[in-house]
Parts: C-alpha cells; structure tokens; sequence
C-alpha cells in the first residue's frame, strides 16, 4: 500500500467528540519513549505528522490522522508515564481502555514495544488486558537498528514465552526501525489487507 495523504484530523478525550466510526482505524501505543511518534511519521513518510518529545508522555490526547481518505492511523497516550500526576494517569487511563473496548470501527491496536528491553510488566499487563477483552492486536517492535539483529530476535523471543503464559497463540510480530524505514512495508500491507475486508459498522 502506498501513502498517497496525511492529515490530522482531532485530538480528543472525549469518544464522543471522535470521528463517525465509519472508516477503519488502527490505534498505536506503548510505553513512554518507545519511539511511537518516530514510527507513525516513517509509516507516513510524513516527518512532522507526530510531534515527537525528548520528554516521555507528551501525547495526552487521542490523534486521529486521516490517511489516503479511507482508513484512520491513531495515536493514543502511552502508559507507564515517567512525569504526570496518579490522577491525571487514572483518567487518561480510563478514557483510553473506554475507546479501546467500546470504538466500533477500531481492527487492531498496534502495541509497541523496545526491542532493546527484557519483556517489560507493563508491556505485558497491557497485552493481557487486551486478550481478556478480545481486542485484537499485533506487536510491533521499535528501534531494531540499535542492536544486533541477534539481540533483537533474543528480545522478541523472550518476550513471546512471557506472553505463551497467558496466551495459547501469539499475534502476529513486526521489527521496525523508523531510522533505517524496518518494517514499514509490512505494517503497511497488514493495514492494507484488512481494509479489503473492512465493512462499516454504520
């Protein structure tokens, strides 16, 4: 699939001031400073489409951008904040499980994950919730061209037997460098293929 438009369309925490779920959406998210804006503006080919920080956390909001006029790319507030307060975490913590259980036209969520890192608790408590509410997912791991591939394939392996506690299968795993443009023909043409099946819900 080729990126042919990208334009932001709202920034919301309120799922009913979103857009009409009448085109698919693909939500991404992950921990602070995995390099989500990074990735979003490589799958793009769009450098400033995401405002990338050096300060964990910036996105607070949910970011609907309009890609090719047919299907949404959203970017959701990461989790694991390394500076904001317990309360204002709790609320964009509800508001992002609300739009992930209950966003009609949602297919997938993309949830990153440092390729660099032993499997996280977080990273792993959140995929968990994912499969007891049967929200479909894939995972994406970041920043690939900062190790060894050895060191990559040793991370992603380990992390998948963390996951084989809880899950019978594994979703599917793509390694991305938004640097070196890693993976980004492939997260491409798994959005693509499931475009061709997507039936509006309205």
């Amino acid at each position: 699939m080729q990126i042919q438009s990208a334009e932001f369309k709202c920034s919301n925490t309120r799922t009913d001031k979103l857009p009409p779920p009448v085109l698919p959406e693909y939500a991404f998210i992950g921990r602070s400073n995995v390099g989500k804006s990074s990735l979003i503006n490589m799958l793009t080919q769009r450098k400033g489409l995401a405002k990338t920080s050096q300060t964990p956390g910036k996105t607070q909001l949910i970011n609907h951008f309009l890609i090719n006029q047919n299907w949404y790319l959203v970017d959701l507030p990461g989790y694991g904040y390394a500076k904001t307060s317990r309360t204002n975490r709790g609320e964009w913590e509800r508001f992002i499980r609300y739009y992930l259980k209950n966003r009609e036209s949602l297919q997938c969520v993309f949830v990153l994950i440092d390729s660099r890192l032993e499997p996280q608790r977080v990273d792993l408590d959140f995929c968990f919730w994912l499969g007891e509410q049967g929200i479909p997912f894939v995972l994406v791991f970041t920043k690939a061209d900062k190790q060894s591939r050895l060191k990559t394939a040793q991370n992603v392996e380990k992390f998948k037997k963390a996951l084989l506690q809880y899950f019978e299968e594994i979703p599917q795993e793509f390694v991305t460098s938004s640097e070196e443009k890693l993976g980004r023909e492939e997260l491409l043409e798994f959005i693509g293929g499931i475009n061709e099946r997507f039936v509006s819900p309205i």
